[in-house]
């Protein structure tokens, strides 16, 4: 999401690293260029400014410009004041008598639906027991959305349709949730202006009749600039405790994840990451920091592997990989595990160093292979995955045949291109085997370590 944003302040830093020492108005150039990126990147003017100054004050001290690297102390100083605007990591207030009731809040389109069951499934998770209101009486087909997201993640769902009052729905819909013995309660709120009087009163009914621990604002991190407008009108009203921001995952600019916390001094408690139920991560300031700056995610690689990965898997690869007994069902399942983690492009985000060479990566095209490899390999019998050697021709062209790669009048040569897509794929193969045969004696490398 911040691509546009990190590849500016690399240029800059880059630039700033490459000087043995810094002026005041080395310095100056810098930020001016820095407060460009800001702005260019949809973070609020006044938030801009005030992070500029706080930047500036700290950076032309006397220990900064006579460091030995000036230019890495300028940058760990913008580090730790953007850390400072995206404040502390938020955390959902469920402390109390059962069950705790999460009204979601914002705009039409925002995302509010998708976000009620990612946030019913993480509660899961943690060992509490969600429950869903769906209130949203205004938008064609909401309660139907919510009822199959319910069903497919199997959490209990209230609602009347959409011919009673919302906060009315929202009242029933409690006393049922607490009878049921639910620990949560999530409202899904219908989506409305923070202008639209009606509506408004509409939310303030709803808090006043659930007094909800928690009212949450669902903002799209694409608004940009608006987003700032969007977040003080709903503070002012019913007075947020948290915001979560969606479509993280998405080309946003990424200015209203920096300018909305700053703004309303309201924490950013989760991003959405995803369409998939599993895509909603908590938010960490210091993460977010790193990945602006380009210094990658370790923490989140590593906890999306924790989840990716089953333990047991990860300790039979790690044997077979040491024995170099690894055949191509084993890579067949490393690869399925591998792509649970997320699309390439998210994990060279999260890799330090990498970001930057995103773009010279067709991401598309790495999908697509390993699509193509992932049907090749399927397309071949239990026996020939295990052992690829019995591989001959015949053998080669049915599993091309069987991944698609078919001869037609317009592509006379489909099946020869599958023949050599199975001849470059056994050639890697094999590199790999040969590696693992010059590990085997040695140290070795502990590769289930990480998953434990």
């Amino acid at each position: 999401m911040f691509e546009s944003l990190t590849n500016k302040l690399q240029g800059i830093f880059d630039q700033l690293g490459q000087r043995g020492k810094l002026t005041e108005a080395d310095v100056d150039v810098a930020l001016r260029e820095v407060r460009l990126a800001l702005l260019e990147a949809d973070v609020n003017l006044a938030v801009t400014k005030d992070f500029i100054k706080r930047v500036k004050e700290r950076a032309v001290g006397a220990d900064v410009l006579k460091a030995l690297q000036p230019g890495q102390m300028v940058i760990k100083i913008v580090y730790e004041e953007l850390i400072a605007t995206l404040g502390e990591p938020g955390k959902l207030n469920l402390m109390g008598p059962s069950p705790r009731v999460i009204m979601l809040v914002g705009l039409q389109g925002s995302g509010k639906t998708t976000t009620a069951a990612k946030l019913a499934l993480r509660i899961r998770r943690d060992g509490r027991r969600p429950f869903l209101i769906a209130a949203d009486t205004y938008r064609p087909a909401a309660v139907d959305q919510l009822k199959t997201l319910a069903k497919q993640l199997n959490v209990e769902i209230y609602d009347e349709g959409i011919s009673a009052a919302p906060p009315d729905i929202c009242e029933r819909g409690f006393k049922v949730a607490q009878n049921a013995g639910a620990g949560v309660v999530i409202i899904d709120t219908a989506g409305r202006l923070q202008i639209d009087e009606r509506l408004m009163t509409e939310l303030e009914a709803i808090k006043a009749r659930t007094n909800p621990a928690e009212i949450l604002l669902v903002a799209d991190a694409m608004t940009g600039q608006e987003a700032v407008k969007i977040a003080e009108g709903f503070n002012q009203r019913v007075g947020l405790t948290g915001l979560i921001l969606t479509k993280m995952d998405g080309d946003a600019r990424g200015g209203a994840a920096i300018s909305m916390r700053a703004v309303t001094g309201v924490p950013i408690k989760f991003v959405g990451v995803g369409e998939k139920a599993d895509a909603l991560e908590p938010f960490y300031p210091d993460r977010i920091a790193q990945r602006i700056l380009g210094m990658g995610d370790m923490l989140s690689l590593i906890e999306r592997a924790q989840e990716a990965f089953d333990q047991k898997e990860a300790e039979r690869l790690q044997r077979k990989f040491m024995k170099a007994e690894f055949n191509l069902e084993d890579f067949l399942a490393q690869m399925q595990q591998v792509k649970k983690m997320g699309p390439i492009g998210q994990l060279l985000d999260l890799i330090p160093g990498l970001s930057r060479f995103k773009d010279q990566i067709d991401q598309a095209e790495a999908e697509k292979g390993m699509r193509k490899i992932e049907a090749l390999i399927r397309s071949m019998t239990p026996e020939e995955r295990r052992n690829p050697k019995i591989l001959n021709a015949s053998r080669k062209k049915r599993i091309a045949r069987g991944a698609g790669y078919i001869n037609s009048p317009k592509k006379p040569e489909g099946e020869l291109e599958g023949v050599q897509e199975i001849n470059a794929l056994l050639k890697q193969f094999r590199e790999m085997q040969r590696m693992m045969k010059m590990l085997k004696g040695g140290r070795g490398i502990d590769l289930g370590s990480m998953f434990r």
